[in-house]
């Protein structure tokens, strides 16, 4: 991009949103203490001054770009009782799993790097949360009881699908897809317990 062009006057919130692409794709090809706020200014072709004006540290950068990505793929994650449960968890499974490879390093940075930072960590609860709301609402509870117990399962789960992938993305011990089908068979083996119908009875036992 020549440089008249990268140097063009934007408003605050499309200047903004340019740095958070530049960070994106600087957190995604490097380690989390590789990044330097230096490159990335350089990178968007604006000074260091105007990046701390935006983003007054790194951390601060890493959150805004973490944050963006869990939005983004929470609006990519949605659940319609009309659709069957094992599709749109196929669909949500695959959604993750893509933005999961494409960005392993901001992955592990916000799970093993940052794993302590409370900023980061209400961002990662903040998506499990919603995620977990919207199953509740497609599957077939028959009471309050039945509601609470779901629920937990599916925070449980959520968990255990967070740590899996984390640990998948460091060492792969098994294919894209018998990662992506052991999640799902994990939460339906789990369910089905506690629900009035089978959830899934398309995926075998």
């Amino acid at each position: 991009m020549p440089v008249h062009e990268r140097r063009r006057r934007l408003s605050p919130d499309e200047r903004r949103a340019q740095l958070l692409a530049v960070g994106a794709r600087a957190f995604a090809a490097r380690p989390y203490e590789e990044v330097l706020m230096e490159e990335v200014a350089e990178q968007a072709g604006v000074s260091r001054a105007l990046l701390y004006r935006h983003f007054a540290s790194k951390h601060e950068l890493f959150a805004a770009v973490h944050r963006q990505a869990s939005d983004d793929l929470l609006a990519r994650t949605r659940f319609d009782p009309a659709v069957s449960l094992v599709e749109q968890l196929v669909e949500g499974m695959d959604a993750h799993l893509d933005y999961f490879l494409a960005n392993r390093h901001t992955v592990l940075a916000a799970n093993r790097v940052l794993a302590g930072d409370p900023v980061i960590q209400t961002i990662i609860t903040e998506e499990l949360d919603a995620l977990r709301g919207r199953l509740l609402t497609v599957l077939p509870l028959s009471d309050e009881g039945a509601r609470l117990a779901v629920s937990q399962v599916l925070r449980s789960w959520l968990v255990f699908v967070r740590v899996l992938v984390v640990d998948w993305l460091t060492e792969p011990s098994c294919t894209r897809t018998e990662l992506r089908d052991a999640c799902i068979g994990a939460v339906l083996g789990a369910l089905r317990p506690l629900l009035p119908v089978d959830p899934a009875p398309e995926w075998g036992r």
